[in-house]
């Protein structure tokens, strides 16, 4: 069982830092592109309004 979680834990952190340069990516972004990245989200169902 410790082992699993040794992954299960390395999983969490790397879905977290991938979630934090993401995040650092976007706010970047200008409202074109934050346009282009939502609508392109929207299209393959990534985001449900």
């Amino acid at each position: 069982m410790a082992y699993n979680n040794r992954f299960a834990q390395s999983d969490e952190n790397r879905r977290d830092e991938l979630i934090r340069i993401i995040e650092h990516s976007v706010e970047k972004l200008t409202l074109p592109e934050l346009e282009a990245l939502y609508y392109d989200m929207s299209t393959k169902s990534y985001i449900n309004d």
